[in-house]
């Protein structure tokens, strides 16, 4: 019976989290007993805290806490770049969306990259990007990707 009504209460979270109602979500998830959270529950919990209290360092903790245990779920990484964003933090933000990428192509990861526009990394990375190789590689690339 406390099992059910947690993973309902974990269901309606993550629902009202994805649809951006993140206060409802961290009322589902505060009813939730510390000791009966998943790494889910204490990734979106973070991400809830953050957006909702501003309590960007704690939110960290707790994504990182859910990567501990689970490090394979790209949803944890999707939530710590959207802390990393909301603290300002671009380029973390960036590093964590695209190491979430390595586990598999979730189309929320691909989403929140391109409304960064991201830059792919220069063609030859020891090289600044600013380099004339960089430059005349990258422009080479993208002739060749795009037709």
């Amino acid at each position: 019976m406390a099992y059910d009504h947690s993973r309902g209460l974990l269901e309606r979270a993550v629902a009202a989290a994805e649809e951006g109602n993140t206060m409802l979500a961290l009322m589902h998830l505060e009813h939730l007993p510390e000791d009966c959270r998943p790494p889910l529950a204490w990734s979106y919990l973070g991400y809830c805290i953050a957006r909702e209290r501003r309590q960007y360092r704690r939110g960290v903790n707790f994504c990182q806490q859910a990567l501990q245990q689970d490090a394979a779920n790209q949803i944890h990484y999707l939530n710590l770049g959207r802390i990393y964003l909301l603290a300002g933090q671009k380029g973390r933000a960036i590093t964590t969306l695209r190491r979430g990428l390595k586990f598999g192509r979730d189309p929320r990861l691909v989403a929140e990259l391109k409304l960064l526009g991201v830059r792919r990394p220069p063609f030859f990375p020891t090289l600044e990007r600013a380099h004339p190789l960089n430059r005349l590689a990258g422009k080479l690339r993208h002739r060749f990707n795009r037709g």
